[in-house]
């Protein structure tokens, strides 16, 4: 019913289209931030994921048996029983962060469009960079790793055979002997031949457009149109799909930076809360408080299952 008599008139109730002016219908603000967030994942979308969303709970178990071995069977005797063996893998849900602003409603009255189009996708970047570092440095503790920045079971990229060395010796060049050396390491240890990925740091993908087995047939890109590139993915190298990212970790030794080959199953991300957008109207600053933030727990689960390069930075 339209407003009438003395009292009211047009303009002086709050309706709808004034509160969207102001910014106080966090629907789209929600829905911008969530899109941002999944498209600048990179390493998250690689590794194993566990939806752990309205669940309870501060960890989470993994079965991890250990595989059994078949035996002879001699005439006229027993079978041989397999002993059950192995300990779960436990991973905490303890990574808590988030990202918020606080908006003046001067600020939110007069600013364009593309004031509102930056904090929304900076939101999601910020989320989704602070998730992949988590994951990433899941590859500290690769191969009997120590789990620290100093990377004591990384490989030189150069040969993939010696050992990085923290403030001894520094990273090296990526080669194809180094790669094919690393793939080897996850054939020698089982580890799936499908699902393998590759996360290098910007330098690495200039020492591999500048290697011409790189360049060739065996790396297929943008240029050869058989990939579409989508979250820093590159190419495919002997069925390696490879992403650069500027997120990838750093060697404690600052010229050093680490390219991660690894399959799902090496490490997982635990989602209990996905990005979630919250706003709320603050009076006594006549401004608009904006939230984004997450909740999640990573852990490794085998392994064996990826090798860290020390590569420069």
């Amino acid at each position: 019913m339209a407003l009438s008599g003395t009292k009211w008139g047009t303009g002086d109730a709050v309706t709808k289209s004034a509160v969207d002016t102001q910014g106080f219908v966090p629907e789209v603000w929600s829905d911008e931030i969530i899109a941002a967030y999944k498209k600048n994942l990179i390493a998250a979308n690689l590794i194993k994921k566990l939806n752990f969303k309205g669940k309870k709970g501060d960890k989470v178990y993994f079965p991890a048996p250990n595989r059994g071995t078949a035996t002879a069977k001699a005439v006229e005797t027993l079978v041989t029983l397999q002993a059950a063996s192995g300990t779960a893998k436990s991973v905490n849900i303890d990574q808590h962060f988030e990202y918020s602003i606080l908006i003046e409603d001067l600020a939110e009255v007069q600013a364009s469009s593309s004031m509102r189009r930056f904090y929304t996708d900076d939101a999601g970047y910020a989320l989704a960079a602070q998730t992949d570092t988590s994951v990433i440095r899941l590859g500290r503790g690769a191969q009997g790793g120590s789990g620290t920045a100093a990377y004591n079971a990384a490989y030189l990229a150069g040969n993939g055979t010696t050992l990085y060395v923290d403030g001894t010796n520094v990273g090296t060049a990526l080669t194809d002997e180094g790669f094919r050396r690393s793939i080897q390491r996850l054939d020698d240890n089982d580890v799936p031949m499908d699902m393998r990925y590759f996360i290098i740091p910007p330098a690495t993908r200039n020492t591999m457009m500048g290697l011409a087995r790189f360049t060739e047939q065996a790396f297929t890109g943008e240029a050869g149109g058989s990939n579409t590139i989508r979250n820093g993915q590159i190419g495919d190298i002997y069925g390696v799909k490879v992403f650069v990212t500027t997120n990838a970790d750093t060697a404690t030794t600052a010229t050093t930076r680490i390219a991660l080959l690894f399959h799902p199953e090496f490490g997982v991300l635990v989602e209990q809360m996905g990005a979630r957008v919250q706003t709320q109207y603050k009076q006594e600053y006549l401004s608009t408080l904006l939230t984004a933030d997450t909740l999640y727990g990573v852990g490794e689960l085998r392994d064996t299952s990826a090798v860290a390069l020390a590569v420069p930075a």
